[in-house]
């Protein structure tokens, strides 16, 4: 029977392929050549990298839309609903949009199984083409030359960052790492790499494909200022910026990289439109802070250089009174480097608690909390639940006090429902 609902969709595609991860541009080219959706005439944008690629495709999508133009956003993981994965001019997709999408998708498809995020970007792909956008901004899923994004042609092809992750995947060094995600690149077109420690074989790549590469502290940068900070890009010079709604350090480098990326694309807009962009840009999960007697943070750090990113944050804005950490990780993460990294931002009062991410990838709390407390050599909590740790700390936790919850993107989803419910409704 066809699959009507939009949970019953994504159940089905789930079992569709035999593989969850199975990295090749065959299928999805045939599907989208199918569909007509391989070749948009839109102005087309992606971004990959290992850390920041959802604050520059935010900043990017913000910008945009601040300067009048219509914008399709495509990213992934979602936090807490599927739809999030898929905007036109920052609206989510309805369920209904959803359906009808895969329903054309299943009929193009015939007889060539797809898996669950190749589904997800045909249905981009065409719900973006139908409604006659001037820019598609793409996040990349995993890695970069065999992601099915890259069956697209960029104009702007980004590079955020360069870290250790989906090692399996993608190689067991920054080398080989980079090299995959530079497989986005694209003869004579702009390439943007947005983090100051490039690995080399990234210029190698773009080199080797004939793309036009400039990056952050080379051909592009910013200074802080006490205000906010200052861009610039050859003889183009942005003064006056406001400091980004996004909180922490690193998006000073992620702002840069999207105002980059943006010129390149020849729709550089006038300060007080990027001003505004930069102020209205809004993304969960990323150092998302939510303010009370006792203040909510969350972020989907769960690699060494993202949990970096946040203990730098956490540095420069100390909490009022203890901090109480709540961490999951999948199984497939280095909670051993996260560990270290974590380590000397935890004071001597605050407290950690290691949840329970169920599922194939999933992680027990009990082992995350063993493996902690002999690297930490401090006592550490464990819960068997995301909701069961979110309510340890909202029992202990007083007025001034902070609770960190970061690692998967199942931790933070689930950690924001549950401060929906229990938080935000003051119960």
């Amino acid at each position: 029977m066809t699959p009507r609902s939009l949970s019953d969709w994504l159940s089905y595609q789930e079992r569709v392929h035999p593989r969850a991860m199975d990295f090749t541009l065959d299928r999805i080219r045939v599907v989208l050549e199918r569909l007509g959706a391989l070749r948009p005439t839109a102005k087309l944008v992606v971004v990959g990298g290992t850390n920041g690629k959802g604050s520059v495709t935010a900043y990017l999508d913000a910008i945009l839309r601040a300067s009048g133009r219509r914008v399709g956003l495509y990213t992934s993981p979602h936090l807490l609903r599927y739809n999030e994965r898929i905007r036109i001019d920052g609206a989510e997709i309805s369920d209904t949009e959803l359906v009808a999408l895969f329903e054309r998708i299943e009929v193009a498809r015939g007889e060539i199984s797809l898996t669950f995020f190749e589904y997800a970007t045909a249905a981009a792909c065409l719900a973006f083409n139908e409604a006659e956008l001037d820019v598609w901004v793409l996040e990349v899923g995993l890695g970069g030359r065999l992601d099915a994004i890259n069956v697209l042609d960029a104009d702007v092809a980004v590079i955020t960052s360069i870290g250790l992750d989906h090692c399996d995947y993608l190689g067991t060094s920054l080398e080989a790492i980079g090299r995959e995600k530079a497989g986005i690149f694209r003869p004579n077109r702009a390439a943007i790499f947005g983090s100051f420690a490039m690995p080399d074989s990234v210029a190698a790549e773009a080199a080797r494909l004939g793309a036009r590469l400039m990056a952050l502290g080379v051909d592009f940068s910013f200074k802080r200022t006490a205000q906010g900070f200052v861009w610039t890009h050859g003889d183009t010079v942005c003064a006056g910026l406001p400091e980004p709604a996004l909180i922490g350090p690193v998006q000073f480098e992620n702002a840069s990289t999207a105002l980059a990326a943006l010129d390149a694309l020849g729709v550089l807009p006038s300060h007080p439109v990027i001003a505004q962009g930069l102020r209205s840009v809004s993304l969960p999960g990323r150092y998302q802070l939510l303010p009370g007697p006792v203040d909510w943070i969350f972020d989907v750090a769960h690699n060494p250089a993202s949990v970096s990113a946040l203990v730098a944050t956490l540095t420069e804005r100390p909490a009022r009174g203890r901090r109480f950490f709540i961490l999951g990780l999948l199984s497939d993460k280095d909670a051993s480097a996260v560990t270290q990294v974590l380590g000397p931002v935890v004071g001597a009062g605050d407290d950690i608690c290691a949840v329970t991410l169920s599922g194939e990838r999933g992680r027990s709390g009990t082992a995350l909390a063993e493996l902690m407390r002999a690297q930490l050599q401090r006592a550490i909590g464990s819960a068997e639940s995301v909701d069961a740790g979110c309510a340890r700390a909202k029992e202990f936790a007083c007025a001034g006090d902070q609770v960190v919850v970061f690692g998967s993107f199942l931790t933070v989803g689930a950690a924001l429902a549950w401060h929906r419910l229990y938080c935000d409704l003051g119960n």
